[in-house]
């Protein structure tokens, strides 16, 4: 049971994924409490806002499905789901770091919560190697 919770909280978690390619692509107006500027403390300065956004655009797509995928390997009991995953909270967790704006308002809007998520799936995977293997 606690394996199928963890399967479709890895899920959820993917598709969360989805809300800044809505934000990077316009297909909502934005409003600065939804989060994400559109801007990368990394990255606008070197290729621009446009450029920024497309390439959020597709790496957040990009970890969407990577963590969906882990999930429904978790359920099937894949031999695959374990490193996908892996990768998808690494992916993840650097994703927001770069795409992170560099200001310390909204801080939860902008993926502090995410990244805590990642970081904790990581270490679930890692040190407690759990959920088994099998």
């Amino acid at each position: 049971m606690l394996r199928t919770l963890f399967g479709v909280f890895i899920i959820l978690h993917g598709l969360v994924h989805i809300w800044p390619f809505v934000l990077s692509r316009g297909l909502v107006e934005y409003k600065p409490e939804m989060g994400w500027t559109g801007e990368s403390w990394l990255l606008t300065g070197l290729v621009g806002e446009s450029a920024t956004r497309l390439l959020a655009s597709i790496v957040y797509v990009v970890a969407a499905v990577m963590f969906v995928s882990s999930g429904i390997g978790l359920f099937t009991r894949a031999q695959w789901w374990r490193p996908i995953m892996l990768a998808s909270a690494i992916f993840s967790a650097a994703v927001i770091l770069t795409f992170w704006d560099g200001r310390a308002g909204l801080l939860v809007e902008k993926g502090l919560v995410g990244f805590l998520i990642d970081l904790a799936i990581v270490f679930l995977l890692l040190v407690l190697k759990w959920p088994a293997v099998r």
